[in-house]
């Protein structure tokens, strides 16, 4: 996850707590668009043993510093038979075989304020939803469930512990999560955990038992799956609000009149056109409020690096989806109005031609890119748009618009790309 491809705009951060100092400074950077922080349980290089792992300096910190929310990632030994070598397994149960950890912030309770964490659930469900539609968009070999046992360490089970653990209902074996999710609970931080199993522990008689070398082995051959799925669900992540849901605009969405916030203005700007007229959308707060939940509803759980505006209307919606979902914003502008280098390229209008403009340093090749706008006509303007992007090796994702004007077949124009819109208008 420390790979510069991935994790941009980094710094280090160090940071005490009344715990002592976090197991690695903390790493600050960006992973599409959202600021993420990095902790290494175990140290950098890995020097710090399970038992001496200080879980709630490491915990205490990341809340402190202002994340939201934990994933931490593990590799484990199976104890099902069904569950292999390089599965990806999305906990959602945990048993506690640890002796010596400290598993909370309270040494003492102050009168009157006791403190005892409900840990039915140690898991964030809502995170591990996102997880699980992430295994599936990836096509990724994953288990939904599974109940983790975490041990001392740093020695691995007898055969007699391995077969009792499994008898206990414990699907995976580790030495580092129970106590994480146990202080997240405590301080309020929604936790998950995506485990990949390495090994079979000494559960089975006809497998050789687990040794280190074979732990390492199993887990850089599948590394790039856990990063892969760590990255595609970061930004779903990202839209997460406390107690909101996303999934409630569905419901508002039913209830809510969106065409009926646009004006329509005959004969303008010439006899003949029927005019879409969205200024009376923007001055509806509801409305424009509604267009932009729409929007995330729909990219939210996309892989998008930047957003760019087409001008002017798209610089509106852009920049109001951009600020939602934490991306950076580039602006795609009529000719002569960008004061730095510029690429551009020149489309058709009904009589003569146009040209837009995009920063060269705008779009970096390889960053995946969503286009929106007010309006999809001819489409004339939204190509040249698709093809500046694309000139700076960016890759358009989508194009979002308002609204469609299917009759103008702009869509035909645009038939190589992902096109959403909110409403349509017959006629011109």
């Amino acid at each position: 996850m420390e790979n510069p491809e991935i994790l941009k705009e980094t710094r280090e951060i160090e940071i005490n707590t009344p715990y002592g100092k976090p197991s690695s400074p903390l790493k600050v950077g960006k992973i599409s668009g959202v600021e993420v922080v990095l902790l290494s349980r175990h140290g950098r290089e890995h020097t710090i043993p399970p038992t001496q792992v200080n879980n709630r300096a490491n915990i205490w910190a990341l809340k402190e510093i202002g994340c939201t929310h934990i994933l931490a990632t593990t590799a484990c030994g199976s104890l099902k038979r069904e569950i292999k070598r390089g599965d990806l397994i999305i906990l959602d149960q945990l048993i506690d075989f640890t002796k010596q950890r400290k598993i909370s912030f309270h040494e003492e309770f102050l009168p009157g304020e006791i403190v005892h964490t409900a840990m039915a659930e140690p898991f964030s469900e809502e995170l591990r939803k996102i997880l699980i539609q992430s295994c599936q968009e990836l096509n990724l070999k994953y288990h939904p469930q599974g109940t983790v046992i975490t041990i001392e360490g740093p020695r691995f089970s007898t055969k007699a512990e391995s077969k009792m653990f499994s008898l206990w209902g414990a699907d995976v074996i580790n030495m580092s999560i129970a106590p994480e999710a146990i202080l997240a609970n405590e301080i309020g931080l929604p936790y998950a955990a995506i485990a990949m199993s390495t090994d079979y522990d000494c559960l089975f008689d006809n497998v050789i038992p687990v040794t280190w070398e074979e732990i390492l082995k199993v887990f850089k051959e599948n590394v790039d799956k856990v990063t892969n799925l760590i990255i595609h669900s970061i930004p779903k992540i990202n839209i997460l609000d406390g107690d909101k849901r996303i999934t409630s605009l569905n419901q508002e969405k039913k209830e809510f009149d969106l065409k009926s916030t646009i004006r329509t203005i005959p004969n303008w700007p010439k006899p003949g056109i029927m005019f879409r007229d969205i200024t009376t959308l923007i001055k509806d707060p509801q409305a424009f409020n509604y267009v932009i939940q729409q929007f995330v509803e729909h990219y939210q759980y996309q892989r998008i690096d930047k957003i760019a505006g087409i001008e002017s209307r798209g610089f509106i919606f852009g920049a109001a989806l951009a600020h939602k979902l934490n991306l950076p914003l580039v602006l795609i502008r009529k000719k002569g109005k960008l004061p730095a280098e510029t690429v551009s390229q020149e489309y058709a209008l009904e009589y003569g031609t146009d040209k837009i403009e995009i920063h060269k340093d705008a779009v970096n090749a390889g960053e995946n890119v969503l286009i929106i706008d007010d309006l999809l006509a001819t489409g004339g303007t939204a190509s040249a748009a698709c093809q500046v992007v694309e000139k700076l090796g960016g890759i358009v994702v989508g194009i979002g618009v308002v609204i469609d004007l299917p009759e103008l077949k702009g869509r035909d124009k645009l038939s190589n790309y992902n096109i959403f819109n909110l409403v349509e208008f017959e006629g011109e």
